[in-house]
């Protein structure tokens, strides 16, 4: 087999890639009809491979199908907002105390070293760097945690909340105040109490909602 080509059974999920960075980028914005046809002219394929893809989206909650009308990328309402943040903080709670519980003392090292990239982004004023090392260490307590269902419920609502069209690192305060939340979790994880970094876990997750929307708030009074 030419090891240049990409295999028919994986073409759809190679699509459904792009697209997803495409829609996490904006470069497709909330509410945007998906032009099939253009798409499927752009990547050089038929529509079978495009449509699989956008069932994947759609699985994702990234694209809304609608019968006779054809496909959109998610609209992500406030209230949607309100409930995935709900959800997301319980997630990310029981995740955090089943980290305190299964961390090794090299695990505990891996993180310290994360939040340290934190610290280092903060003084920077590096948002975009804060924002990976976030990232990666939220990943870093999945595997540590280890429980395939919950991380992979995480991960999909993460997926969707990046249809949010602001990050909340970007209201006045924010960083600040998230790297003070991330040295409570550390600190929590430290004592390995496991129902202490559960709460500050949850309350983490909270006040990103609200950074979120202050946003909001603000860009509505501005319009």
């Amino acid at each position: 087999m030419n090891a240049g080509r990409i295999a028919p059974v994986a073409l759809y999920q190679e699509v459904a890639e792009r697209l997803r960075q495409r829609i996490f980028s904006h470069e497709l914005q909330p509410g945007t009809w998906v032009d099939e046809q253009a798409l499927a002219a752009d990547y050089g394929i038929s529509r079978t491979p495009l449509r699989e893809a956008l069932k994947v989206l759609a699985s994702e909650g990234l694209v809304t199908l609608k019968p006779r009308r054809g496909c959109y990328v998610t609209e992500i309402s406030e209230r949607d907002l309100d409930e995935i943040f709900t959800v997301m903080a319980l997630l990310e709670g029981q995740c955090a105390a089943d980290t305190a519980r299964k961390a090794t003392d090299g695990d505990l090292a891996r993180l310290t070293s994360i939040h340290n990239d934190l610290e280092r982004a903060a003084a920077a004023d590096d948002i975009d760097g804060y924002f990976e090392a976030n990232q990666a260490f939220h990943q870093e307590m999945q595997l540590i945690a280890d429980n395939r269902w919950l991380s992979q419920a995480i991960t999909d609502l993460r997926k969707v909340i990046k249809l949010s069209r602001h990050h909340s690192l970007f209201s006045d305060g924010r960083l600040k105040q998230s790297l003070a939340e991330h040295r409570e979790i550390l600190e929590a994880l430290g004592r390995r109490d496991a129902a202490g970094i559960e709460q500050a876990m949850r309350e983490h997750i909270s006040s990103g909602r609200r950074a979120l929307a202050k946003i909001a708030a603000r860009r509505e009074a501005t319009a």
